[in-house]
């Protein structure tokens, strides 16, 4: 039986449960106390009005492969990241001739290799969601080691380069940032510092959060003018993040869904973007013998989409997770080394990015979500 199957046979036995509770109450004529709640009560409840409540299968979209995508061959470095623009164009982020491997940083995360200047390449392009064909590219002379980049609702570009130590705000095109994060070539664990900062994600209300990554594994959440608002975890709270690889936002859940790569595990504190209520209590956790370790998170309404990397013996693949439930309910996909993902505006696409040696490995993947 398929994970969905469970989880709906499951949610099909606990309305039984409930209805013959209910009956068995009016032959009693027996009534549940009904007592007033306070308004913290009344916020708390509504915070929690999605805890472990199963998304129904039918709703769950399956991401079915785009064959022969992109309908010409490109030659990308390793695709580090991919986002969607607002025209629902896929954008991907990539290394041109540059590798991340043991002599790219020293014993104390100082970048090597400076003096060869930024790649000069662009390193941005636009595709055609329809062929994958490059529409447009820029980023030459601007970046060391990209990593990630998320577009928000706005077309704003916000970039992460592992090198540099920073991240960036940048309108499209531009070549200088609205707004930097960190201290150039200068890793450091204050909160004036980053050290490897992989992935950004951005609320509508403008607020952002930047996973500070390899080496300080923490995430840092600011308002929209760059002023940091608080940084997970934080006592007293209780979550130990070991590389937090990717991360996404589930708004209406209030939500902030981490890819905890070395722990292999997908969890989801609070985003406090509704109110501080909550922040702090213990996150959702999802971490299943198969999940392997987390490299790309992206969110589809309630739900997210996660890949996992090479792990030991477990197969490489894509992953459909309820956080309400703490359940992966759905597996698709086949992979060689998957990086990043990124859901389209109107949510009829998927597109996965893979890192390789050459240009056959380095690549992007499309899938419709039917």
């Amino acid at each position: 039986m398929s994970c969905i199957h469970l989880v709906a046979l499951l949610a099909l036995c606990l309305g039984a449960v409930r209805a013959l509770i209910k009956r068995r109450m009016q032959q009693k004529d027996l009534q549940p106390p009904q007592l007033p709640l306070v308004d913290d009560e009344v916020a708390l409840q509504n915070q929690r009005s999605y805890d472990n409540v199963p998304i129904p299968a039918a709703s769950v979209p399956t991401p079915v492969l785009v064959e022969n995508w992109p309908t010409e061959q490109h030659s990308f470095g390793q695709v580090t990241a991919v986002s969607v623009d607002p025209q629902g164009n896929p954008v991907i982020f990539h290394r041109a001739d540059r590798y991340w491997d043991v002599n790219t940083f020293n014993e104390s995360n100082i970048y090597y290799l400076i003096e060869y200047g930024p790649i000069k390449e662009k390193t941005i392009y636009v595709l055609d969601s329809k062929t994958g064909a490059i529409k447009s590219g820029w980023g030459s002379n601007m970046f060391y080691m990209p990593h990630g980049m998320t577009i928000d609702i706005h077309g704003n570009y916000w970039i992460t380069d592992v090198a540099m130590h920073q991240a960036f705000k940048f309108k499209p095109f531009g070549s200088k940032p609205l707004l930097t994060i960190g201290k150039r070539f200068r890793p450091g664990s204050s909160v004036k510092h980053l050290c490897k900062p992989t992935s950004i994600a951005v609320a509508t209300t403008g607020e952002f959060f930047i996973a500070d990554g390899y080496c300080n594994s923490r995430i840092l959440k600011f308002n929209a003018a760059g002023k940091l608002l608080r940084t997970i975890p934080q006592p007293p709270e209780f979550l130990s993040l070991q590389v937090p690889h990717a991360i996404t936002l589930l708004e209406h859940l209030d939500l902030l869904c981490i890819a905890d790569r070395e722990n292999m595990r997908v969890v989801c504190p609070k985003a406090g973007l509704k109110s501080s209520h909550g922040e702090g209590e213990p996150a959702a956790t999802i971490q299943e013998p198969d999940l392997g370790r987390v490299f790309g998170v992206a969110s589809y309404g309630d739900i997210v989409f996660a890949v996992n990397g090479p792990t030991s013996m477990l197969p490489v693949c894509g992953f459909t997770i309820d956080p309400r439930s703490e359940a992966i309910i759905g597996h698709w996909g086949d992979f060689k080394n998957p990086h990043s993902m990124a859901v389209s505006v109107n949510g009829s696409a998927l597109y996965v990015t893979e890192i390789g040696t050459n240009h056959q490995t380095n690549r992007v993947w499309k899938y419709v979500l039917a």
